[in-house]
């Protein structure tokens, strides 16, 4: 078992089947030795995680909305290569949130994905990483991050 399955297991975390997209792009492509995973949608249940941070939804919701869009990522990742060893740094993360205009805690909310990833990955998960606030997001998703890997 690798350090990274041990590490996934450890944190009680299964991989899952990546989703299709839901529009004319793919998930995942690999460009020399980098990975650039498509935006993903923050999920509950399988379905897209609706709200609007500073509206109906707080900083501490929207950071396990988007630790739960780090586990989506590493799904599309593990399909992509066949192995998370494959990794050799993640590179930087864009994330968006649905927020109204007076939130002003975006990066608070996007360390649940980056916490996670180092959590994983110890300093090869250690990336660079912008936070933006959006007027809306596709399905109504309360976040949605990006991710580029290096293999």
């Amino acid at each position: 078992m690798s350090a990274i399955t041990q590490q996934l297991s450890k944190l009680g975390i299964t991989l899952s089947t990546p989703s299709a997209p839901a529009a004319a792009y793919v998930m995942a492509v690999t460009s020399g030795n980098q990975v650039y995973l498509s935006g993903h949608i923050a999920k509950q249940d399988g379905k897209p995680w609706v709200g609007k941070l500073g509206l109906d939804m707080d900083t501490a919701t929207g950071k396990a909305a988007a630790r739960s869009i780090a586990i989506d990522l590493l799904s599309t990742l593990n399909a992509h290569l066949g192995s998370l060893d494959r990794v050799k740094r993640i590179v930087k993360l864009m994330g968006l949130v649905n927020s109204t205009a007076e939130f002003t805690e975006h990066h608070l909310v996007v360390n649940g994905c980056s916490e996670l990833l180092g959590e994983i990955f110890g300093d090869v998960g250690k990336h660079a990483r912008s936070a933006f606030g959006v007027a809306q997001i596709p399905l109504g998703a309360c976040v949605e991050i990006e991710m580029i890997v290096e293999i």
